[in-house]
């Protein structure tokens, strides 16, 4: 079983923050210096690592208005073709070095989801420190092998797998000689419906596969991603837009800047009150452990009168017998005179 994988110098599985990528997706909306803002705001709301998508409209489909390659009926680009909609959505070639470049220069990680060779061998050439497969690539093992030969970490979302293409993926990237390999539980709905997410499925990816796992998340909202984190997610993806109002392709299920600043805070906060799993208490449960209950004396008693439960009670603080001692110590004689709100002690109680 893997414990963590390592992108551009951070660990990432169990014990770990959270890693948080922001996807940039269509958001730039063919603006490059949108593009650059982007990354600007992702570094500046404390996201680990952005990402981008690298394709062209006939590297991913075909130019074609047949059924089968229009977008699907009841989602937010129905009536349209997909090579119209990945026409509009594509970041130009042009700008991937740039944009390489000046995440470095910001200060956060950035790496991007290949969708053919020419784009892991462009990738590659810029240094990527990761690649990520998108759900419909899961089941493209030649564009998996070509990420995983580069000896880089591999995420992987599984949003239109089952059981099987999981295992060819993760036998394509082990037999290619990569055993760094994140999975993603993701639904392929834009915007995901809550009753569809199943984020269960995430310790079972983690115990069936023995990989790190996480969520790409494409509901509203941030309470998925948060319990995401509560239930073992080491790694947290949602899209980041400028502004919803701005539109594009993906502009509807996507986080404004405000949004993603909140859920990254509220998963660090998660992420303090997880701690780690242990019966031992820590300094301020002794403390407070003082004040808990204990035997008392509640009511005057003389050196040699019978101790009963109308002059001895369990109440707080801690600072007398433990109250298991409570049925031992009753019809015992009291060595001395017992003054009301005494602390019941050893020394107290004839043998």
């Amino acid at each position: 079983m893997k414990d963590y994988v390592e992108i551009d110098g951070v660990k990432i599985g169990e014990g770990y923050p959270t890693y948080i990528i922001a996807e940039m997706s269509a958001n730039h909306l063919q603006d490059f210096e949108r593009a650059k803002a982007i990354i600007r705001t992702a570094k500046k709301i404390g996201a680990d690592a952005v990402k981008l998508q690298s394709y062209r409209p006939d590297t991913i489909t075909l130019n074609s208005k047949r059924p089968e390659f229009m977008a699907v009926k009841g989602s937010l680009w129905e009536g349209r073709s997909l090579y119209d909609l990945y026409q509009e959505a594509y970041m130009p070639w042009e700008w991937h070095e740039d944009l390489f470049k000046y995440a470095k220069e910001v200060g956060i990680t950035i790496f991007s989801s290949p969708f053919d060779w020419t784009a892991v061998d462009l990738l590659h050439s810029l240094d990527a420190p990761a690649y990520k497969i998108a759900s419909y690539e899961i089941v493209d093992v030649g564009l998996i092998e070509r990420c995983a030969r580069t000896g880089k970490p591999i995420i992987i979302s599984t949003g239109i797998a089952d059981e099987e293409d999981i295992k060819l993926a993760l036998e394509t990237c082990h037999k290619a000689g990569n055993d760094d390999v994140v999975l993603l539980k993701c639904v392929s709905e834009y915007p995901s419906n809550l009753e569809n997410i199943n984020l269960r499925t995430m310790p079972l990816l983690r115990e069936k596969f023995g990989t790190v796992v996480g969520l790409s998340d494409h509901s509203m909202g941030s309470e998925v991603d948060v319990a995401a984190v509560a239930l073992g997610a080491t790694v947290i993806e949602k899209h980041l837009t400028l502004s919803r109002a701005d539109g594009g392709a993906d502009s509807g299920f996507s986080m404004e800047p405000a949004e993603f600043e909140k859920m990254i805070r509220d998963i660090r906060n998660v992420e303090k009150a997880l701690g780690q799993a242990t019966l031992e208490p820590n300094e301020r449960m002794k403390t407070n452990k003082a004040h808990a209950r204990s035997l008392y004396v509640v009511s005057d008693i003389k050196a040699g009168e019978t101790f009963t439960y109308e002059n001895v009670r369990s109440v707080r603080p801690g600072n007398g017998l433990h109250t298991k001692y409570l049925d031992e110590i009753i019809g015992k004689k009291a060595t001395r005179d017992l003054a009301y709100a005494t602390p019941l002690s050893w020394d107290c109680v004839e043998k």
